[in-house]
């Protein structure tokens, strides 16, 4: 039998002990906590990934816009310029960056200070402006050329001046003949037009197959001329009194020489008969 008086005390495990959480909707079993261990705090990388995110985004269109135009920029502590131009897509990189602002910088490109004025984008907008600049000053002297051009010519009518001259057309070459009859015929023709004396092919053709057919060394020695010592010579027949004395400049000294020769009959049948389409006979 057991002893009276003693009672069995039953020992709680401290592995079963828990919190009784009691509330409306019942009772739960809550585990104790371990260790610390095993607590993670909500992670907060996600933000900041999403903040920068959200800042190279911005940035992108900042430096998109700022490349047609120039902007200025503050250096900030940690700057340089190789980060500056790398940041804002500088063409040419630090080095035109340098040359853009080397009045602000000073001769030491590596020593800039938080609070430095820069300008990017200067030189782009200078040549971009300077070229339309340009553009425009000789659009502006072309046209101030012209309108002198045309004032000028004005002027000169006012005055009764003649305006300039256009340029001259080149000169004509001379015109070529045979060193045949019907050469020689044409371009005693071209002189004789030129001295105004008259004439036609068909009147000297048909005189010169009369007088020599057509031999320009042909000489008369047995007629009256020959006899006085003046024999009728060349393709007209023509005593060289008479060839002196019509003799047309610019032509031969020579009588038996074919245009010489036509010319100067050809003168002198205009001087007595009017022409020497007139002439029938030995003249």
């Amino acid at each position: 039998m057991p002893e009276m008086g003693k009672h069995l005390r039953f020992r709680t495990s401290s592995l079963t002990r828990g919190i009784i959480a009691v509330s409306t909707g019942g009772a739960a079993l809550a585990l104790p906590v371990i260790g610390a261990t095993g607590a993670f705090a909500a992670p907060a990388q996600p933000v900041a990934v999403e903040k920068a995110a959200t800042s190279t985004a911005v940035s992108g269109k900042a430096i998109a816009a700022q490349k047609s135009t120039p902007v200025t920029y503050s250096v900030i502590i940690g700057d340089s310029l190789s980060k500056i131009a790398r940041e804002h897509s500088v063409d040419g990189g630090w080095k035109a960056l340098y040359d853009d602002n080397r009045k602000a910088v000073g001769a030491n490109p590596d020593l800039i200070h938080a609070g430095l004025k820069l300008t990017i984008g200067a030189k782009a907008a200078d040549k971009a402006e300077s070229k339309a600049s340009g553009s425009a000053d000789r659009a502006e002297q072309s046209a101030d050329r012209a309108d002198r051009s045309d004032r000028t010519d004005t002027a000169l009518a006012a005055q009764g001046a003649p305006a300039a001259a256009p340029a001259a057309a080149p000169a004509a070459e001379p015109a070529a003949y045979t060193d045949d009859l019907d050469g020689w015929i044409k371009e005693s023709l071209a002189v004789m037009a030129e001295h105004g004396i008259p004439g036609s092919y068909d009147g000297i053709h048909r005189n010169i197959m009369r007088e020599s057919s057509g031999n320009p060394m042909a000489i008369n020695n047995w007629d009256s001329n020959a006899a006085a010592g003046i024999p009728s010579k060349g393709l007209l027949q023509v005593i060289d009194p008479t060839f002196q004395a019509y003799h047309v400049p610019g032509t031969s000294t020579d009588s038996y020489d074919p245009v010489a020769n036509i010319t100067a009959a050809c003168n002198y049948a205009a001087d007595r008969y009017g022409s020497i389409d007139n002439v029938f006979g030995a003249y």
